[in-house]
């Protein structure tokens, strides 16, 4: 019987299911689980994302007028690898030696790509290249391409709140800092589709235009006004060669911001205006001695602490030993001799303010002086707040609060002093000042409203009403007289305030200023103007800073005018 033999090599299924797996997982994970570099390849082959030229955002007034919008500038650029030597010449007139010979070299090393200038804000320059570019032997050689370019409409007004960017479009000073992100406008993406044989398709265009909007931030500022803030104040500053100078008008209700200038000031758009000096928002940044325009506030502490009282005498000798020093009059040679507590601010008496101070307690006038703002940070939006300087009262020693019921001894920030001012003219109400109205995103999304903000209640109505009065006299019978006009009725004081150095006080670097509000029955506005150490001779905040106040108000009061009357 004879036997079947097996088959030794196996069963050939095994080997085809074996590569049928290897083959299957293989086609599995190359189209389901493909290598990212080879997606990216792909997608490049097909489709595309391609970055939109980006805008940056616009500030404008509280009327609407554009204060700062983008555009673009032409730069040009010059590809060496073809254009000629012989078109060298040029170029000569417009190009300095120098760049001439690094072009010269470039063309030797057939480089691709050579920047000539950056953002040509001169047409007539620009125009020069254009005309160049078609004298050359090849115009691809001369290369003009379109950058952002940060447009002030005004010029330098307005410079030390709206601020500037540098050449990147990035916020550096001012709103335009502050703001930088609000401002910012993403440049967006749109998806290119490449089919074969067919012109790229662009899709989803309709979809990104409707996400992003042009963001915007309104200011209370009203470019009008400001206007004739900076025109009167630089005069004065410049005239009286002053090492700065500072206006601010506000609405004393609300502690919205209508005009805000700080002299020296700058070109936004030229950079080689700026300087330490001219940088500076002094309005918000410089904290100095405010003299007498402090007394109103100090007054208003000592009546509601009853450290005076509203009908009291005070004898007041031409000068007054007090600790460790003597504390004198404006005039050292004249005393005053027994006036009233109104006197003491329409006469701006020294001696009679320091007596207050002598017998007021330090801690609670350091309270006080706290919750008026003095010391602290103010929270408007803008960038570089100052504290000031108010000093622990443990260090209130000898002379120490006479100075300060006087105005010296501390440091304010003219915003601080406008402020607390505030609380007089409205009847009491600390406001917090602002000065952005709106801000709006890339979105469409309001993500700021600027609104009227009490901060605490400092006065009572029946302190406030008798510091205005007195305020009043001020203007009318007493050193504020220079500052009175036929246009409105205004209350006011006077400061002059002479400058720490060294330990003392200066004899010939003095600070002069004037604050005040109108119309006196119903208060709409109130201006503080500081003009810092002046070099003219005229020192008194009454002969140099009134009339400049004086004379602001009334060219505000012919726009007034005329926008209620066109």
């Amino acid at each position: 019987m004879s036997k079947v033999k097996k088959n030794k090599r196996g069963n050939p299924w095994i080997l085809f299911l074996f590569f049928f797996t290897v083959i299957s997982v293989t086609l599995v994970a190359r189209h389901c689980y493909p290598d990212s570099r080879v997606v990216q390849r792909s997608r490049h082959q097909y489709w595309r994302k391609v970055n939109l030229q980006s805008t940056r955002g616009i500030i404008q007034d509280v009327k609407g007028n554009a204060l700062v919008i983008s555009d673009t500038i032409p730069s040009f650029a010059v590809d060496p690898s073809i254009l000629e030597e012989k078109d060298l010449e040029k170029f000569s007139g417009i190009l300095s030696g120098d760049l001439l010979t690094k072009i010269q070299t470039a063309i030797e090393k057939k480089s691709r790509f050579m920047w000539l200038e950056h953002k040509v804000k001169d047409e007539n320059e620009a125009e020069k290249y254009k005309s160049i570019k078609k004298e050359l032997s090849d115009p691809r050689a001369l290369i003009e391409i379109d950058e952002p370019y940060r447009k002030y409409t005004n010029n330098n007004l307005m410079s030390h709140v709206l601020g500037f960017c540098d050449a990147d479009n990035k916020g550096q000073a001012g709103i335009e800092q502050v703001w930088d992100n609000t401002l910012y406008n993403p440049s967006g993406q749109k998806i290119v589709v490449r089919r074969p044989g067919s012109q790229p398709a662009l899709l989803f265009e309709n979809e990104i235009e409707q996400r992003t909007v042009t963001p915007v931030i309104t200011l209370t500022l009203d470019s009008r006004m400001q206007y004739v803030v900076e025109k009167h104040l630089f005069k004065a500053a410049q005239d009286n060669g002053a090492k700065w100078a500072v206006c601010v008008c506000m609405d004393p209700n609300t502690g919205e911001i209508f005009a805000m200038a700080s002299y020296p000031t700058y070109d936004p758009q030229n950079r080689k205006s700026l300087t330490i000096e001219s940088l500076s928002n002094s309005v918000v940044s410089r904290g100095y001695e405010p003299g007498s325009t402090f007394k109103p506030i100090y007054l208003g502490i000592a009546l509601e602490r009853g450290w005076a009282k509203p009908d009291e005498l005070f004898f007041c000798p031409a000068k007054l030993k007090v600790a460790d020093g003597f504390i004198r009059e404006s005039n050292s040679n004249v005393a005053m001799g027994n006036i009233d507590t109104a006197d003491l601010l329409i006469k701006s008496s020294n001696v009679g303010m320091a007596q207050i101070g002598i017998r007021a307690e330090k801690t609670k006038t350091y309270e006080s002086l706290l919750a008026l703002g003095f010391g602290r940070e103010s929270d408007i939006e803008l960038p570089g707040i100052a504290r000031g300087i108010l000093p622990y009262p443990e260090n209130w020693r000898g002379i120490t609060p006479a100075n300060i019921a006087i105005g010296q001894g501390l440091a304010v920030t003219p915003l601080q002093l406008i402020t607390a001012m505030g609380a007089i003219v409205n009847g009491g109400k600390l406001m917090s000042p602002y000065i952005v109205k709106e801000a709006i995103n890339s979105q469409g999304e309001v993500v700021y409203k600027g609104t009227p903000k009490i901060m605490r209640e400092v006065y009572t109505p029946e302190t406030a009403a008798w510091i205005r009065r007195a305020m009043r006299r001020v203007v009318l019978e007493g050193t504020g007289k220079r500052a009175a006009t036929e246009v409105t009725e205004l209350a006011g004081k006077t400061g002059t305030a002479q400058v720490p150095e060294g330990g003392k006080y200066s004899r010939n670097r003095y600070v002069a200023s004037f604050i005040g509000f109108w119309p006196y029955d119903a208060p709409k506005y109130l201006m503080l103007v500081v003009i810092g150490e002046p070099s003219s001779g005229r020192i008194y905040g009454g002969e140099l800073a009134a009339p400049t106040f004086k004379s602001i108000v009334e060219e505000m009061a012919e726009l007034e005018y005329y926008a209620m009357n066109r």
